[in-house]
């Protein structure tokens, strides 16, 4: 027979701990998840009167539909133009599509000429085997800049809008209050994962991206899956390591040089092209890698942005700053 152990060794064994977290006895996130405390505020009764009054005198005098005229007056002009607005916008609307030419008519969008030029000369002008990637970084380019500007502009509004932090008098920075949770941390499942996947998914990510013009993927594609590998790297192993790697001063930098990148690039492309002068960018031999001239340079551009705006996206909604 074993020694019968005392409680004080019993509740140090696997045992023990396993089967309190079987019952239920034991909530396996207290103490692992990080939070902030809240500091109770109590709120005396005189102030509470004083808003109560202060918002029924509100409701008295402004929201008073019956005798603010004012009120009134507003309410029938905004019925009056959301009207005019809808049926203005309803009036252009059946123009478009009475100025639709008929079924299969030869000046219908579906055949005309621009879908043909794209699929017959797509690969001789643009020297990508994907005609899809031809079409939105050649043809379209200036489209898939505007997008990708887009996306940084979109950044900027969120870092703006969900900025948790703030200067104080000293100049110090101080964190403004918050009562978001965080993921658990020392997930050892998930760290584990993520060691093995991390690098396969920033690296099909990579391929994807460099493959854009000569099978499907390209740019976006491409980076989102490498910000996918980001956020997923971020949520194993949670901001201090993540920070080591990538950073706020990281992501303006690469968005910056992207985006220059790419303008300047195209507008050199451009420039030539509408003045009839040779560009002087070799489109390489249909089907190898290092082909199809400025494709492949804004690809990467187009990864680089879309990469590091999901990674941002993700960060800011979740904690609120770098």
């Amino acid at each position: 027979m074993g020694k019968l152990k005392s409680r004080e060794e019993y509740e140090k064994t696997w045992s023990f701990r396993f089967w309190r977290w079987l019952d239920g006895r034991r909530d396996p996130y207290v103490g692992q998840v990080e939070m902030k405390p809240q500091t109770p505020v109590e709120t005396p009764e005189l102030t509470i009167r004083e808003r109560l009054r202060d918002s029924q005198a509100v409701r008295d005098k402004v929201y008073d539909i019956e005798n603010n005229k004012k009120l009134n007056f507003f309410h029938r002009v905004y019925v009056l133009a959301a009207v005019v607005y809808c049926g203005g916008l309803l009036m252009i609307l059946l123009a478009m599509v009475a100025a639709l030419p008929p079924t299969g008519e030869a000046e219908r969008p579906v055949n005309n000429e621009v879908s043909a030029r794209y699929i017959e000369s797509g690969l001789q002008e643009t020297g990508a085997v994907n005609i899809v990637t031809g079409m939105i970084l050649d043809y379209r380019a200036f489209d898939t800049f505007g997008e990708s500007n887009v996306l940084f502009a979109a950044t900027t509004t969120v870092l703006i809008l969900l900025h948790m932090k703030k200067k104080g008098k000293d100049g110090r920075v101080e964190e403004i209050a918050s009562d978001r949770l965080l993921e658990p941390k020392r997930d050892a499942i998930l760290q584990g994962s993520a060691t093995v996947l991390v690098p396969i998914i920033i690296l099909f990510g990579i391929y994807v991206i460099l493959n854009g013009h000569l099978s499907p993927g390209g740019g976006f594609s491409g980076g989102a899956i490498i910000g996918a590998g980001l956020i997923l790297y971020l949520s194993a192993f949670g901001f201090e390591r993540a920070e080591k790697l990538f950073t706020e001063k990281l992501y303006k930098t690469v968005s910056f040089a992207a985006l220059t990148t790419y303008c300047l690039a195209k507008s050199y492309s451009f420039f030539t092209g509408a003045n009839h002068l040779e560009s002087h960018i070799p489109l390489g031999t249909p089907g190898a890698i290092l082909s199809s001239g400025l494709i492949f340079v804004l690809n990467i551009c187009v990864g680089m942005v879309v990469a590091c705006t999901m990674y941002t996206f993700y960060v800011m909604f979740r904690k609120g700053d770098f």
